[in-house]
């Protein structure tokens, strides 16, 4: 059997992880080896996005580099289905493998089917209802076209169903994420908050205190926030009060950690708001974090801000209160509605403030959704060498 794994950007680089040392175990002992090809779209194409992620996780170098790049949508997707067509016609796999919701997921989905391939997407039947998000539309065309569908939630599975997919194409895995953190806990909880900071701290902060002290977060002592998401960080209107909730509020009761995102920086600066959070004496901002770091970070935050999905999914198993700045979710089974540990605020600073004040007074309770076991990839693996059109 020939699979051809797909990567497009720095979510998936957790996801296919596991799933490369699932295959490679495999190999170990089978009488018929799979023959195994990595292609990175080259989505994320920055060293500090991507390269330091395969190496952390032990990926081996992408056999393929399709060199996407930036540009819109269109374009993103238009290049990786007119460059990954060609490595299919002269590969010829078996089955085409993708994960997540990223363009490369789209566009790699749609390809497979067009030349006749098999197609598994890993990650199935995330559903935030929200057509107007990008990844929502390659989620739901995605799982229309895909023949095996391997789901992280029973959520999840609901969704499917909903829309009339056929019970024999979906498989109930888990989520490969959850594999990634497990196998990665005994590494970060050896790393050092100090070390981290001392290696990615943007320079032109101010590494003091106002009494001259230096910056030693301890565990439970600190916040944590990442922010990427245009609908957060593109507009002045709606990035500024986020920032004025954080210098104000948030860095006045535990120091703040921010690893933030190339986009956001260059907004900050944009809307001449960088100053403020450059030099509070109380915020310390970092570089694009690897993975270990930043789980490293989550271990020992009191409290999380994002509107990254993967980090309420750690936030669940870790048990870390998690405020997700975002009106909506593909991964409800994180909500404290459904036992989670993250609660949806969106952009508005009462809100905000109000589920702020909550989660502080809350104490860490890790959670483990089912089969959320460290060992979904083998499950992702036996689902694709079992599957039977």
């Amino acid at each position: 059997m020939k699979i051809i794994s797909v990567v497009g950007a720095r979510p998936n680089f957790m996801k296919i992880s596991p799933f490369v040392h699932a295959i490679n175990k495999f190999n170990e002992t089978a009488k018929q080896p799979i023959e195994h090809i990595l292609v990175h779209t080259g989505q994320h194409y920055d060293d500090r996005m991507s390269q330091k992620f395969f190496e952390q996780l032990n990926i081996p170098q992408a056999d393929i580099n399709l060199g996407i790049g930036s540009g819109t949508h269109a374009q993103q997707v238009g290049h990786t289905m007119m460059e990954f067509e060609k490595v299919l016609q002269l590969h010829k796999p078996d089955w085409v493998v993708v994960v997540g919701d990223v363009n490369a997921t789209l566009a790699c989905s749609v390809t497979a089917k067009k030349e006749w391939v098999n197609c598994c997407h890993i990650e199935a039947g995330l559903r935030s209802g929200d057509i107007t998000m990008p990844e929502e539309v390659n989620r739901l065309v995605t799982d229309r076209l895909s023949d095996l569908l391997l789901t992280p939630d029973t959520l999840s599975i609901e969704n499917l169903s909903k829309e009339g997919t056929e019970a024999e194409r979906i498989v109930f895995v888990g989520n490969i994420m959850i594999d990634t953190l497990e196998a990665s806990r005994e590494k970060a909880e050896k790393i050092s908050i100090q070390s981290i900071i001392s290696h990615n701290q943007i320079q032109s902060i101010n590494p003091t205190s106002p009494t001259g002290r230096l910056l030693h977060p301890m565990d439970e002592h600190y916040a944590v926030m990442t922010l990427h998401r245009p609908s957060n960080v593109d507009n002045r209107d709606v990035l500024e009060p986020i920032i004025s909730f954080i210098t104000q509020e948030v860095a006045k009761n535990y120091i703040l950690i921010w690893p933030i995102h190339p986009r956001t920086r260059k907004n900050l600066i944009d809307f001449k708001l960088y100053d403020s959070v450059a030099n509070h004496p109380n915020l310390i901002l970092l570089e694009p974090l690897g993975y270990f770091e930043m789980l490293r970070l989550n271990m020992g935050a009191k409290i999380m801000l994002t509107d990254s999905g993967g980090l309420q999914e750690e936030c669940t198993i870790l048990g870390t209160p998690c405020l997700t700045l975002r009106w909506n979710t593909e991964r409800p089974i994180t909500l404290a509605e459904h036992g989670g540990a993250s609660v949806l605020v969106g952009n508005n600073i009462e809100r905000i403030r109000s589920e702020y004040q909550k989660a502080i007074a809350k104490s860490r309770k890790p959670v483990r959704p089912k089969l959320w076991d460290g060992h979904t990839a083998e499950r992702c693996l036996e689902a694709i060498l079992s599957y039977k059109k």
